[in-house]
């Protein structure tokens, strides 16, 4: 059974896949690791996890401005995620989706949401993201239909 969330849209855009959730926050300068799409910090609960090709749902971004050029370079090698869920979303962290469509096409969307309804979002579902309409469509089962 299906569930539509409601989000804003903070980088517009449509994109589905399996979901990676967290509860820590993430820092894409240190933290991932741009040539593979892997979670490299230790301290991480999703360490030694991919983000290539995920809806990524972490609350918030941190550490440096940095950031935003190390989505860009996942973007560039074909391991950034499909989509992010925050709770809150920093102009830092939102600049790396925005420049990958100018660089590149790709449209990373981006959305935040309630908490209560960010709780609600686990690793293995199927995430249906529309950032421009500001709804997230969410199924129990994720099945890879590569």
């Amino acid at each position: 059974m299906a569930q539509e969330l409601a989000a804003r849209c903070i980088v517009a855009g449509v994109a589905s896949g399996e979901v990676i959730a967290t509860s820590q926050s993430i820092s894409f300068w240190g933290g991932v690791d741009p040539a593979t799409g892997l979670i490299n910090d230790p301290r991480h609960e999703l360490f030694k996890q991919s983000v290539a090709g995920k809806i990524l749902v972490f609350p918030y971004g941190k550490g440096s401005s940095t950031g935003s050029l190390m989505i860009l370079e996942l973007a560039r090698v074909n391991k950034a995620p499909a989509a992010m869920i925050n709770i809150e979303t920093e102009p830092i962290l939102a600049t790396g989706p925005i420049v990958c469509k100018h660089f590149y096409g790709l449209e990373i969307p981006v959305v935040t949401m309630e908490k209560t309804l960010f709780d609600t979002l686990k690793t293995g579902q199927h995430a249906q993201v529309n950032a421009t309409l500001g709804r997230v469509v969410v199924s129990e089962n994720f099945v890879d239909k590569a």
